[in-house]
């Protein structure tokens, strides 16, 4: 098979053959049709994150066909479509499996960080951690579900009820986010890099009720704030921003300093948030808004070969929508 390695020094991916892997017991063996880029695989590929696997293959936000079947895997069958994403394994008997919150297993395995991921024409994943994928996507716009629009359902849970929601960081995450808020009935804000004009037209494309720079205030208070950019100078702006009561979401798995700021933004039960990982039943309950309502997914499609290219343009904020990297 075709992989793009991290050798866990360059930041720079090395095309390789490897052999094909084969499935253990439990696993399926995908052939890859799209894998998506994803921040988080900056962050591993430029060290913000510690310890990945080396040498690895990235990518979490993947597509494909089963192959095989390792023994005892149920649910799938050779040639059904499948999701691979960002939590590939947990260990079930930790104190926060037990208790329902898996994406805070003391001893997980993460796709793409210290499992071999995506960026390759064929892996394996663990059946218990995939997912079924609503028909009505192609390969390239259903690559983005699997943790941009994952990571940004589950900032949107944490959340709560707020009818106001401002979004920082008019992303991949931020623009399948902002259509699912709005299908629900709420209100959307955009904020993007001060001077972002392209972003911003992007966001009106999709609906959103006031688009701007970070650098200004919406027209009216927020009831909370998803930030999707890793900018810590951010959360005490997004607090600024908020009504009592409201609520800042760091959608993030990585985030500069956040600088102090006085009580008073605090106050008035504000509260600030993390989102970690996620866990299985969200990918169905997100799987299944996906599939009732046909989301638009904006993609910049790249081979395989440029997948560094890829990660340039994602590092260098020359993107609009998502980046997916396809099996040529």
């Amino acid at each position: 098979m075709r992989a793009m390695v991290f050798d866990g020094e360059s930041p720079v991916l090395r095309e390789t053959q490897l052999p094909d892997p084969s499935p253990r017991e439990g696993q399926l063996l995908i052939d890859v049709a799209a894998c998506g880029v994803c921040r988080t695989d900056l962050h591993v590929i430029d060290a913000d994150l510690e310890n990945p696997k080396r040498p690895l293959i990235p990518g979490h936000e993947i597509v494909g066909r089963v192959a095989a079947l390792g023994r005892g895997v149920t649910g799938f069958a050779i040639g059904d479509r499948v999701g691979v994403p960002w939590l590939g394994h947990t260990c079930g008997h930790c104190r926060f499996c037990v208790h329902g919150r898996e994406n805070l297993c003391d001893a997980p395995g993460f796709t793409g960080y210290t499992i071999d991921g995506g960026y390759a024409t064929r892996t394996v994943a663990d059946a218990r951690y995939c997912l079924h994928l609503p028909g009505q996507y192609s390969h390239i716009e259903a690559a983005p579900l699997l943790c941009a629009g994952l990571i940004g359902f589950r900032s949107l849970v944490m959340a709560g009820d707020a009818e106001r929601i401002g979004i920082y960081g008019f992303g991949a995450a931020a623009h399948i986010v902002a259509q699912v808020a709005q299908h629900q009935g709420r209100s959307v804000y955009a904020f993007t890099r001060p001077g972002d004009v392209a972003a911003q037209e992007f966001a009106r494309r999709l609906g959103v009720a006031w688009a701007g720079g970070s650098d200004e205030r919406a027209p009216v208070e927020l009831d909370a704030a998803l930030l999707f950019a890793p900018v810590g100078a951010l959360v005490p702006a997004a607090l600024r921003a908020l009504a009592k009561g409201g609520t800042v979401v760091c959608g993030g798995i990585h985030m500069s300093d956040i600088p102090s700021f006085p009580y008073a933004w605090l106050w008035g039960e504000r509260r600030i948030v993390s989102v970690a990982n996620l866990t299985r039943e969200d990918g169905m309950r997100f799987m299944s808004i996906a599939g009732k309502h046909k989301l638009s997914i904006q993609v910049t499609e790249y081979p395989l070969s440029s997948a560094n290219q890829a990660l340039a343009d994602l590092r260098e904020g020359r993107l609009t929508g998502a980046a997916v990297l396809t099996m040529d």
